[in-house]
C-alpha cells in the first residue's frame, strides 16, 4: 500500500476491538431455548453466590455447637467468605483481561461448588474456616462475569431484559438466604447448606461450557498485557481491602477503634488503599482500571448504587434484629417476615425489564427511591403492639421501588463502558457495591446500639418514684406479685425495649431521607434514554 492509499476507517481499531466484535456476532446469534438455558444457568450460578454470603448467617450457633467453638468464633465463617470475596471482585477485571471472560467464570463456577463441598464435609472448624475463605476466593468473579456475559449473549435491543433477569438473582437471594438457612438448619444439619450449591453448581457449569466458547484473552500492541503483573497493585489490594474487611466485619464486637486490633488495621486499609489510588493512576497496565472514573455519568451512578445498598442494609440487619430482640421473632419467622419485599421485587423485576427501554433511567430511579424513601418513613412509625401483618405490609410494598432503581441505575453504569472494558467496570462497581453494603451493616448495628443507649437514659430519668406513670405500672406489678429486685429487672426490660423501638425508628428515618437525597442526585447524571440497550457500545 503506498503513502497516498487511503486507509479504511477502522484500519486503527485496535485488535480487541475485532475479537469483541467477533465475540458479540457470536453471542448474538443465540437464539430461543438455547439463551433460555443460558440465562437460566448464569442466573442459577449468581444466585448460589449471593445466597451463601447471607444463608450461613442464621446457621453460626448450629456450627458452633458442632464444631465444639463458642459463637464468636463461628462468626469467621461468615468472615473468611467476605474477606477474601471482598478482594476478589475488584481483581475480576484484571484476571478476566488475561484469561479471558468465559474461561475465568467457569474456573471460577466448578471450584465454588468443589469448594462448597469441602465446606459440608469439614469435620474441623479452622479447615472449614480455610474452605470458606477458598470459596470466597472462588465467588468473587461469578457475580460480575455473570452479569457481563449475560449482557453480551443478548441482543442490544434486549438488553435491559437480561439485566432484569440478572438483577432479580442480585437482589432476592440476600432475602430468602435467611429463610432457606433457616429452613435447613432446622429440618436437616448444618453442612447441607452447603450441599445444596453442588447440583446447582454442576448444572452451571455444564450447561455454560456447552453454550459458552470460551474467548481468548486480550492482546495489546507493545508487549503482551500477560507479561506485565502489577505486583504492587495486588498487594496493596489485598492487603487494604482485607484489613477493611475485617474491620468491617469484627469492629462492632471489639468495641471499634477501642480495640487495638481494629485501630490498627484501620491504619493498615487506609494507607493501602491511599497507596493504591496513588500507585494505580499511573500504572500503565492497573489491576483497577481508574480511567473508568473520567466519566461522569459512571462515577455517580456508581456512587448512588452504593449509597443505595447502604440504606437497603438497614432493612436487611436492623429490622430482623428489631424482630429477634425486640419482638421475640425466631430467626426462622423474622426471615419469613423479610421474605415478601422479594415477592412484588420480583414481578416488577420482570416489568421494568419490558418498558425499561421507554423511559429516561433517571426517572424509573427516582420512583424507586422515593418508594423506598416513603416505606423506610412509615417503617420508623412501628411500635411494639404490631402484628405480623401489619410488619410485612411496607416490606411488600417496598418490593417495588427495590427494581425501579436497581435495574435503571445500573444499566445507566455501564451505559458509557466500552465493550472491552465491560468486566472491569462491572467488577468495579459490583465491588464498591458489596463493599458499601457490608460497611452499611457494620454501621447500622453501631449506630442501632448507639442510638438504644441514649433513648435509654433518657427514658430512665422519668422512671422515679414521684412519676405518675411508673407508680401506676408498679402497682400493677404488685398486683402480680412481683416486687424487689424482680420489680428493677422488670422495669429495666420495658424501658430497654422502648429504647430499641425508638432506635429502632431512628434508623429507619436517617435510611428514609438518605433515599431522598439519592433521588435528588440522580439528575446530576446523564444517562442516554433507554441506557440499557448502549451497554457495551
Amino acid at each position: 500500500m503506498s503513502a497516498t492509499t487511503p486507509l479504511p476507517d477502522n484500519a486503527h481499531a485496535p485488535k480487541d476491538d475485532a475479537r469483541v466484535a467477533a465475540s458479540l456476532a457470536t453471542n448474538d446469534s443465540m437464539r430461543g431455548v438455547r439463551l433460555a438455558l443460558l440465562t437460566f444457568a448464569l442466573s442459577l450460578a449468581t444466585f448460589i453466590e449471593v445466597l451463601d454470603s447471607t444463608v450461613t448467617n442464621v446457621a453460626v450457633p448450629a456450627i458452633s455447637g458442632s464444631l465444639g467453638v463458642s459463637n464468636s468464633q463461628g462468626t469467621w465463617v461468615i468472615s473468611s467468605y467476605s474477606v477474601a470475596a471482598a478482594i476478589a471482585v475488584p481483581l475480576t477485571g484484571w484476571l478476566a483481561q488475561r484469561l479471558g471472560e468465559t474461561r475465568l467464570f467457569l474456573a471460577a463456577v466448578i471450584l465454588f461448588t468443589s469448594t462448597s463441598l469441602l465446606c459440608g464435609m469439614s469435620h474441623d472448624f479452622h479447615l472449614l474456616v480455610v474452605c470458606r475463605a477458598l470459596q470466597g476466593l472462588f465467588s468473587g468473579p461469578m457475580v460480575p462475569l455473570s452479569q457481563t456475559i449475560l449482557l453480551r449473549s443478548f441482543p442490544p435491543e434486549r438488553r435491559v431484559v437480561a439485566l432484569a433477569l440478572w438483577a432479580m438473582t442480585v437482589l432476592l437471594a440476600p432475602i430468602f438466604g435467611p429463610v432457606v438457612g433457616g429452613w435447613i438448619i432446622d429440618n436437616f444439619s448444618w453442612p447441607w447448606i452447603f450441599l445444596i450449591n453442588l447440583p446447582i453448581g454442576i448444572f452451571a457449569f455444564s450447561v455454560c461450557t456447552s453454550l459458552l466458547r470460551c474467548d481468548e484473552p486480550a492482546a495489546h500492541e507493545a508487549g503482551n498485557a500477560t507479561s506485565r503483573v502489577d505486583l504492587l497493585g495486588i498487594a496493596l489490594l489485598v492487603l487494604g481491602v482485607g484489613s477493611l474487611q475485617i474491620v468491617l466485619d469484627l469492629g462492632h464486637e471489639h468495641g471499634w477503634f477501642d480495640s487495638p486490633l481494629i485501630l490498627t488495621l484501620s491504619i493498615v486499609a487506609a494507607l493501602s488503599i491511599v497507596s493504591l489510588l496513588i500507585w494505580e493512576a499511573g500504572e500503565s497496565h492497573p489491576v483497577i482500571d481508574l480511567s473508568l472514573f473520567r466519566d461522569r455519568t459512571f462515577s455517580f451512578c456508581v456512587l448512588i448504587i452504593s449509597l443505595g445498598m447502604m440504606s437497603f442494609s438497614v432493612v436487611g440487619v436492623v429490622f430482623p434484629l428489631w424482630l429477634q430482640a425486640v419482638m421475640g421473632y425466631t430467626a426462622y419467622h423474622a426471615g419469613l417476615a423479610t421474605a415478601p419485599l422479594g415477592i412484588l421485587a420480583l414481578v416488577f423485576s420482570i416489568l421494568v425489564g419490558i418498558y425499561a427501554p421507554r423511559f429516561d433511567a433517571r426517572v424509573l430511579a427516582t420512583f424507586g427511591f422515593l418508594v423506598f424513601a416513603a416505606v423506610l418513613w412509615w417503617n420508623a412509625h412501628f411500635t411494639l403492639t404490631m402484628t405480623f401483618v401489619q410488619i410485612i405490609t411496607p416490606g411488600l410494598i417496598q418490593g417495588i421501588g427495590l427494581p425501579c432503581f436497581f435495574i435503571p441505575l445500573t444499566a445507566a453504569t455501564l451505559s458509557r463502558v466500552p465493550d472491552h472494558k465491560l468486566a472491569a467496570a462491572s467488577s468495579l462497581s459490583n465491588f464498591l457495591r458489596t463493599l458499601s453494603a457490608a460497611f452499611g451493616t457494620a454501621m447500622s448495628v453501631t449506630l442501632w446500639d448507639n442510638r438504644a443507649l441514649f433513648h435509654y437514659d433518657v427514658i430512665a430519668q422519668s422512671v422515679t418514684k414521684s412519676s405518675g406513670n411508673t407508680q401506676q405500672f408498679v402497682q400493677k406489678l404488685h398486683g402480680f406479685g412481683i416486687d424487689g429486685a424482680r420489680e428493677v429487672t422488670s422495669l429495666h426490660h420495658i424501658v430497654q425495649q422502648q429504647a430499641y423501638m425508638m432506635a429502632t425508628g431512628d434508623m429507619f428515618y436517617m435510611a428514609s431521607l438518605t433515599c431522598l437525597a439519592l433521588a435528588a442526585m440522580m439528575w446530576l447524571t446523564s444517562p442516554k434514554r433507554g441506557a440499557a440497550m448502549t451497554i457495551g457500545h
